[in-house]
């Protein structure tokens, strides 16, 4: 897998069909206000802001129940889902309006490590209220059993609520190596060392929580994903692809 790193650049110009570099751009990692507590914006306005920056499209990954979520735990099982389903409903209905395309996924947690879990949908998690019952590698289990993809997230990243440095390799199928959210510190060159010692993927994401300012994480794929499925696939098959940590500006 080509995994170049784009040269350090700080813009909040549009990626403009002029500007914009040949390929499918898609961000893997944000937050919506409908099922995240730590974001701004809702999954519409989210879906309008990555569109006018010339994104191909995004992956919703809302705190799953284990982690910053904004959904209450004394909800029946099914309307949890409903709600926590919200922020992507929302951005998707708004993508397809505008021509963007909108995944589901989730960041689960896990005593403060977390990770982004793509290519599965609603009716997964209708069908496994169970599921904040597993252990860890019970979930890994379930999800890899349902065909998802588990992507570790920022896993060198230092906060007050991370006790202890988790590391799971031989569970997870990719390492986020850029998080655009979490430039200071060496957390993104610990975590791409990683995932080349363990000859796992890498993938970028911004970790967003709001519309403005987009911080321009995310992967430039040469053709276009369809699914969380078929960007598994692209990751396990490594297809060429370039992480960035913000905009490309071309000229």
């Amino acid at each position: 897998m080509n995994n170049d790193l784009v040269s350090p650049l700080v813009t909040n110009k549009p990626m403009t069909e002029k500007h914009a570099p040949l390929g499918y751009f898609y961000e893997t990692h944000l937050h919506t206000n409908e099922a995240s507590a730590c974001a701004l914006s809702s999954g519409k306005e989210m879906a309008v802001a990555y569109k006018n920056a010339g994104y191909s499209g995004i992956f919703v990954t809302d705190h799953f129940f284990n982690g910053n979520t904004a959904i209450s735990p004394d909800l029946p099982w099914g309307e949890r889902v409903e709600q926590f389903c919200k922020g992507y409903e929302n951005a998707k209905e708004e993508g397809d309006r505008i021509g963007l395309s909108v995944f589901l996924g989730w960041e689960y947690g896990y005593k403060g490590t977390e990770f982004l879990t793509v290519g599965l949908g609603k009716e997964f998690l209708l069908s496994f209220p169970e599921i904040l019952q597993l252990s860890i590698f019970e979930y890994f289990a379930l999800v890899h059993e349902n065909g998802g993809f588990i992507i570790h997230a920022h896993p060198f990243r230092e906060a007050f609520y991370i006790r202890k440095l988790r590391l799971f390799p031989e569970y997870v199928d990719a390492i986020e190596g850029i998080n655009a959210s979490h430039l200071e510190g060496s957390y993104d060159q610990k975590a791409i060392q990683f995932a080349k010692e363990n000859n796992l993927p890498i993938t970028s994401g911004s970790d967003a929580h709001r519309s403005s300012p987009l911080l321009g994480g995310g992967m430039l794929f040469k053709d276009k994903i369809n699914s969380g499925s078929d960007f598994a696939s692209a990751m396990r098959e490594a297809r060429p692809v370039t992480l960035m940590n913000h905009y490309m500006k071309a000229y």
